[in-house]
């Protein structure tokens, strides 16, 4: 028999510990976030339908970008242990400068549609914490805006898609260079549009239509109305007005004819340094780095071009063997933690950019949104490292990760007789 008796005020007092309600909306759910995946269950519930479903998708049946973060959850870290990590350095030198953390924010287009601060948050967040931000060809606020809400030392990139129309592309590389951008990424995968079932599904258009349909899916999302009609109107930063659907818009705007010599042509232009964005196969990569481009980046482009295309993690490991010595090796597309961030940069990975995951945070609460990603990234990546055993990227080797193999239905059947 257990005694029992009234508990005494003095037994009671240490355990009542009342937190002081957190007022303000944003930083209530914000806090709440402690993973990526939890910022992209807040962006959905606050976020239309369409401009979610442009974020969250990809092209087809969307095996390129589920195979993508399969690879990532199929690894095996080995730690090593009694190691002194009471202090790590997250950050070290890509392209001759440093970053304070092993990602940067990917270019990603119609970033206003997301929210209404855009890529103007993406920017002054990375900056604040010492990585750079990608503005891409079809981001909705322009090169000197960006430039101005970096502020002074930051480090922004510009993408370039090649237009049909040549002169207006390079155009957008001058006003890069004359803003101060650094480095030049070359998207190389894009010569037509990929099947982006959702948006046609969504009938997504530039500006986003008022229809029945969008009036009641907005209706449990006010906030994102409010914004969306009470501040600037929406429209791409460096293109002339358009009206119509995304696929219209990527199929009318793309050059299906640009060859490596035009690739050439377009470093020899930019006076900074250049990035080939897209590359899936190691003869590329190594044909590029003959080239003399500055980073090859590994990407299916986040499973929106090519569905059951190469998945970038698998590449890695060889691709950093035939030209790791000759020029950096980037990676992106399926990277949701800080774990799979340094994963990357045990096989080899000198960077790696996330566009989803920031876009998540910015759609959850704006600036302070991309500031939670960063965050949640940035104490991922430094508690992976320390739970590994190591306290700088440049100690982090294959010996930390195996990609374990998964069996194909076919395999398991075969394994079975």
């Amino acid at each position: 028999m257990v005694d029992r008796r009234i508990p005494r005020w003095r037994d009671l007092a240490p355990l009542m510990q009342f937190k002081r309600p957190e007022l303000d909306p944003v930083e209530r759910r914000l806090s709440r976030a402690l993973t990526i995946a939890d910022l992209r269950r807040i962006a959905k519930r606050r976020t239309p339908t369409a401009p979610f479903d442009y974020t969250d998708g990809s092209a087809e049946q969307e095996l390129s970008i589920s195979r993508a973060r399969q690879a990532f959850e199929d690894i095996e870290f080995h730690p090593a242990i009694l190691r002194d990590v009471s202090r790590v350095d997250t950050g070290w030198e890509v392209l001759g400068a440093r970053v304070e953390l092993p990602f940067g924010i990917a270019p990603t287009g119609f970033t206003r549609m997301m929210q209404t601060e855009g890529e103007a948050a993406g920017a002054a967040s990375a900056a604040a914490h010492g990585i750079p931000f990608s503005l891409s060809t079809m981001g909705t606020t322009s090169i000197e805006d960006v430039a101005r809400a970096g502020g002074p030392g930051s480090r922004n990139w510009f993408q370039l898609y090649m237009w049909k129309d040549r002169d207006r592309s390079m155009a957008l590389v001058d006003r890069a260079a004359a803003a101060g951008f650094d480095t030049l990424l070359v998207t190389v995968d894009v010569p037509v549009a990929g099947a982006r079932l959702r948006d046609k599904r969504n009938g997504m258009t530039i500006p986003p239509a008022l229809t029945p349909g969008t009036v009641l899916d907005a209706l449990p999302r006010p906030q994102w109305w409010i914004d969306f009609l009470t501040t600037e109107p929406l429209a791409f930063a460096s293109l002339d007005r358009w009206s119509g659907t995304v696929a219209e818009l990527l199929d009318t705007m793309f050059d299906p004819t640009v060859t490596y010599d035009d690739f050439a042509w377009i470093r020899d232009q930019w006076p900074g340094k250049v990035v080939a964005k897209g590359v899936q196969t190691v003869a590329d990569a190594t044909r590029l780095t003959e080239l003399g481009v500055d980073a090859v980046l590994l990407s299916n482009h986040g499973g929106r071009q090519l569905d059951r295309a190469p998945i970038p993690f698998h590449l890695l490991p060889e691709v950093v063997r035939e030209v790791g010595q000759d020029t950096e090796v980037w990676l992106d597309t399926g990277i949701m933690s800080g774990a799979d961030v340094v994963a990357s940069v045990a096989l080899g990975a000198r960077f790696t950019l996330v566009g989803r995951a920031y876009l998540y945070g910015l759609m959850a609460g704006g600036r302070r949104g991309v500031d939670r990603a960063i965050e949640i990234l940035g104490e991922q990546v430094a508690r992976t490292m320390r739970l590994l055993g190591v306290t700088s990227l440049e100690e982090l080797g294959p010996e930390h990760v195996t990609q374990l193999q998964r069996l194909t239905p076919v395999a398991r059947a075969g394994a079975r007789v």
